[in-house]
């Protein structure tokens, strides 16, 4: 009888090691377990935020830049009314602080006139090119000629045509930008071309005539 007590005693303790054992095991399981997932969670969380960062920097590097490097526009000038054909170019070059304009024209129409060209403030040409509203004017100066007392930004001036219809301009200043600056940018503007001359003081457009040809200042 002692002796089956003894063996059944030894039988519950070697089963309570082993129980020990086991739940031993578990746990160290479970802590291997946790400690994984702690640590893929962790460098996710880690590369999610590196890509974050990674990718704003170089959309805000690529905006910068963007605005940095425009230095060519240009506009394509056409005709608003059914009965004058106009066809021409503005192109606009930023070089060194200043901005050059060289504007070419052809309207066989009016050989041997002169006609007067603006930069007007909206780059819409509906509505026969009224839709570009008045001369683009950010210093809310009087209307003149160009470079001589007052004068809009957007007062280009005359172009005198030769019996095709043909005439160039050319121009330089630094009072003119491509970029942002709303107050110096010809960037999406209008460039109007009138029927008529500019007399360089009737206000506020110099009683140039009609709306004859009309194109959008774009990169």
């Amino acid at each position: 009888m002692v002796r089956y007590l003894c063996i059944n005693n030894f039988s519950f303790n070697k089963i309570s090691t082993m129980k020990h054992v086991q739940i031993k095991h578990m746990l160290q399981h479970l802590l291997i377990v946790a400690s994984l997932s702690a640590i893929i969670s962790c460098g996710g969380s880690t590369s999610t935020n590196g890509t974050s960062d990674t990718s704003s920097s170089t959309s805000m590097d690529t905006s910068v830049t963007s605005a940095a490097t425009v230095t060519h526009a240009e506009a394509i000038i056409s005709g608003t009314k059914a009965d004058t054909t106009v066809d021409g170019k503005a192109s606009f070059d930023a070089d060194n602080g200043k901005v050059k304009l060289v504007l070419e024209l052809t309207i066989p129409k009016m050989g041997n006139k002169t006609v007067a060209v603006h930069i007007h403030e909206h780059p819409d040409c509906g509505d026969n090119g009224n839709a570009s509203h008045g001369h683009w004017n950010p210093t809310h100066a009087q209307h003149g000629k160009w470079g001589s007392g007052s004068f809009h930004l957007g007062d280009i001036g005359n172009v005198k045509l030769d019996a095709q219809g043909k005439g160039t301009l050319e121009m330089s200043t630094d009072l003119w930008t491509l970029g942002s600056d709303t107050t110096s940018s010809v960037l999406n503007r209008a460039i109007i071309v009138h029927s008529g001359t500019d007399d360089y003081k009737s206000q506020p457009s110099g009683n140039a005539g009609s709306r004859i040809g009309c194109g959008i200042i774009k990169q």
